[in-house]
């Protein structure tokens, strides 16, 4: 948050000591290095410190003479630009023999299969990973033969989405937003008290690429009837998505203390809204065809044990109301949030046919942009007995900062619409134009911890 900001309710000293397991260990060292060259190039996104996991299909030309064909799925490692195809080192490398189970289910490029294994598969997985391919392992040789290029891997979904729900933790963007549309109460009583979401749909979440301009109800004159037709104020949100990788029972709630056990990897999550259907659409029930005609997440997986240099309190502003009982916990309070910076860019065809790059729109920081965390947001979700499952979904809502050009969305950073943004070009923009590339970046950085990335998710608006 704010640092001008204070706690509220302060836990006692026990209670806020740091849980007795350190968050980081060996895999977490800055001196770590691998033999793979280009993870340790100055911020790459993937360094051995990150290991994130996703699926892809191999290149088409390896389609006949492979016994699996072109179009089987792998799991990979992303580390530098290469990715370790675990389909491959698990039946080329040699691996110690309570490893082995944890490699099946990724061999068979079922990354869900893996998922459902839970927190000590996991760290166990990443600790065999890290030092495999660390400088000077004995398997560094045999794992060569197992990299393949990232930039030619055709990447897919890291797992079916059984179920999708988008929170509003971005405190500032419910707040900006409340002003447009509220401007004498912004922030609805109900938001500090309670993580606010909605049901999203499944179907329509799919990996970044082109997204197409829907088609929908809006009135743009309050004194006339509605009319039909594309949406004319096309918008992303940035977001982070959270993949839930153990699910709990029907009835069964989890408490807060266990909620990040359920809890697998972060990726990117562009919410694509149509404003103009929202506007029209959302009263009473909230979203529906303005959200559901398309959602982007990125391909690669950053585990949580990965983020763990870059944990930080949950800090709120003084006098704001303490979490009721069920959504407060001791490390939950001491290092539930954590620090990630975030971007986005934009390309419009204007800037591609000028040869020019993208142009950064917005920069803030999870950590400020929060008010619930990821551990809130699974105990809330599950409290009233709702059963979650491997591979559902949480977007965390709109991640905005504070400050002038820290609004995740262009609703935000144009007021409305009312203030045009200038481009390069001598272009402006509102809202987005058939043929902008939105593209959102994520990273974290820390004293004494090597900087990594969630690599980056892109988006190209197609005429409706």
């Amino acid at each position: 948050m704010n640092p001008n900001n204070t706690e509220t309710n302060p836990p006692s000293a026990a209670e806020a000591a740091p849980a007795a397991a350190p968050l980081t260990d060996a895999t977490h060292d800055p001196a770590l290095r691998s033999w793979v060259a280009s993870a340790n190039v100055p911020g790459a996104d993937f360094p051995i410190q990150n290991l994130p996991l996703g699926r892809f299909r191999p290149p088409a030309d390896e389609g006949p003479g492979h016994a699996d064909g072109a179009d089987t799925l792998r799991v990979g490692v992303a580390i530098g630009d290469q990715v370790l195809d675990l389909k491959l080192a698990a039946q080329q490398c040699p691996w110690p023999e309570e490893i082995y189970p944890l490699l099946a289910p990724l061999a068979a490029g079922d990354l869900a299969a893996f998922m459902a294994l839970g927190r000590p598969a996991w760290r166990a997985l990443r600790a065999a990973l890290s030092a495999a391919l660390a400088e000077g392992s004995d398997q560094g040789p045999f794992l060569e033969l197992c990299l393949r290029p990232r930039a030619g891997l055709r990447m897919a979904m890291p797992c079916t989405v059984r179920d999708y729900t988008d929170f509003y933790v971005g405190i500032h963007h419910a707040t900006n937003i409340g002003r447009l549309l509220r401007p004498d109460n912004p922030l609805l009583p109900n938001y500090k008290w309670v993580p606010i979401g909605y049901h999203g749909r499944a179907s329509s979440v799919g990996l970044g690429g082109p997204v197409r301009r829907p088609h929908g109800q809006q009135r743009p004159n309050p004194e006339a009837p509605p009319v039909y037709g594309p949406c004319q104020r096309l918008d992303y949100e940035m977001e982070l998505a959270l993949w839930v990788g153990v699910g709990n029972e029907l009835g069964r709630p989890v408490p807060i203390e266990k909620a990040e056990e359920h809890l697998f990897g972060v990726s990117l999550l562009n919410d694509w809204s149509a404003r103009d259907l929202q506007a029209w659409e959302y009263q009473p029930l909230g979203p529906f065809l303005a959200k559901s005609f398309a959602t982007s997440v990125s391909p690669w997986v950053v585990s949580f044990e990965a983020l763990a240099p870059f944990r930080r309190p949950l800090l709120r502003p003084g006098g704001d109301p303490a979490p009721l009982p069920y959504l407060h916990s001791a490390a939950n309070h001491s290092h539930g949030s954590f620090s990630m910076t975030l971007e986005v860019w934009l390309q419009t065809a204007a800037m591609r046919s000028a040869g020019q790059g993208p142009v950064r729109l917005s920069q803030a920081n999870a950590a400020e942009a929060a008010y619930w965390t990821p551990a809130q947001l699974l105990a809330h979700h599950t409290s009233n007995g709702c059963n979650l499952a491997t591979g559902d979904l949480f977007g965390t809502g709109t991640l905005s900062g504070p400050g002038p050009g820290q609004g995740g969305s262009l609703m935000e950073l144009s007021q409305g619409g009312r203030e045009a943004l200038q481009l390069p070009v001598g272009e402006q923009r509102r809202y987005l134009h058939d043929g902008d590339t939105v593209i959102l970046r994520a990273f974290c950085e820390a004293p004494g911890a090597v900087r990594i990335g969630l690599g980056q998710l892109s988006g190209t608006v197609l005429p409706a």
